[in-house]
Order: C-alpha cells, then structure tokens, then sequence
C-alpha cells in the first residue's frame, strides 16, 4: 500500500457516506441547508482525490496493480452512487433517465477499455472524458446545493440555482454521450487496425507455405 492507493480507498469510503448523507433517513444534521453542504464538500474533495491519486503515482514511480483495480472502480462507484441517490434526493435535476444514461456511458467505456486490454492495445482517456469528469463534478454539486438553495444572493446579481443546475446537467449529459461515442470511434479504430495487421500475416505465412509445396512438388527425384 502506498499513499495513491489510500487516497483511492478514501474515495471508495466517502461514495456509502455520501449516500447516506443524500438519504431521506439521515438525522445527521439539524441546521438547514448544513446537509446539502456537506455532502457538497464531501463530494468535491473525493473528486479532487482522483486527480492527485494518479498524478502521485506517476510521480513517484508507485504506480501499482492494485492502484490500475482501484481507481477506475472508485470512480464508477462514486458516479454511480452519486447519481442513483440524486434520482431520490432531488429528482427534479436529476431524473432517472439521467441517471440510467451516465451509468450504461460508465459500464460501455469500461467494457470497451477491457476488451481493448485483452486485444493487447490501450484506450487513452479523451480531452471529451476528461471534460465530462469536470461537468459531472459541476452539475452533481449543483445538484444536491439546488434541494436547499433555489437562489443564491451574491450581491451584484442573484445566482438562480435550479436553471444553472439544469443547464450544467444537459451539458453534461450531453457532453457524457459525445466522449462515449469518442471511445467507441477509437476502440473501432483499433480494433480494425488490429484485424487488417492479423489477416496480412496470415496471408504472408500462408503464401510462404504455398510456395514451399510448390518448389518441393518440382524438386527432382533421385533414384
């Protein structure tokens, strides 16, 4: 274990706290609006974790196969929590039809990346998928603000929280569908580079082989 692995497990962990802080059931908080804070910053620091966990790594030469396990399942889990307990919280931004797209986007990318993994090759992350991370950080945290705060008063002008909320989560939606197409283009790619590359050296052992029967088909017989 390593200090990119523990960050990486305290993501895993904060994903069932978060949850239970958007649920109906949690008695945590008397104040109002304290709630809605804290699983805000809970879930804005988790995040800011999966950016330093692999710049870490990298850094000090840590990087682990347990680290490559962890990382990519505590993202998804913290997307996927997130998302299925806003379908609950606050539906009104995040209907479940939200939620059901971000997740298959999710489960799509990581079976393309397995597969791509098993055919020998690598699917990088696009500047889409890295744009789609900061998005999702953005609409989430507005998301949960938006149950307790329909507006916020800055002073100069009023910051009407439910239209950005709504707004930044089209975008992200929007943004979730472009990069998973993004993928889908690279890993097709690939995958067609791969099969060109395997049928041209059958073809070349093939040929050879033919060749050799048929020098030894005119060889002379010595008897």
């Amino acid at each position: 274990m390593n200090l990119p692995n523990y960050l990486t497990l305290s993501r895993i962990a904060s994903v069932p706290l978060l949850i239970w802080f958007l649920s109906p059931h949690c008695t945590w908080f008397h104040q109002p609006g304290l709630r809605e804070v804290t699983a805000t910053t809970l879930f804005v620091l988790a995040s800011i974790t999966d950016g330093f966990d692999g710049y870490i790594a990298r850094k000090r030469n840590q990087v682990t196969t347990l680290g490559m396990l962890l990382d990519p399942l505590a993202d998804k889990l913290m997307v996927a929590g997130a998302f299925i307990a806003l379908v609950q919280f606050n539906p009104v931004i995040v209907p479940a039809w939200v939620a059901v797209i971000v997740i298959a986007r999710e489960f799509l990318v990581s079976g393309l990346r397995s597969i791509a993994s098993s055919e020998g090759f690598t699917i990088e992350a696009s500047d889409f998928g890295k744009f789609k991370m900061v998005t999702q950080i953005v609409a989430i945290s507005l998301a949960i603000v938006d149950h307790y705060w329909l507006e916020i008063d800055l002073g100069p002008f009023v910051f009407h929280t439910e239209l950005v909320a709504r707004t930044m989560m089209w975008i992200m939606v929007t943004i979730s569908l472009i990069s998973a197409f993004d993928y889908f283009a690279a890993f097709w790619k690939k995958i067609d580079r791969s099969s060109q590359k395997t049928r041209r050296r059958r073809s070349f052992v093939l040929s050879r082989k033919r060749k050799k029967q048929a020098a030894d088909s005119v060889q002379p017989t010595h008897l």
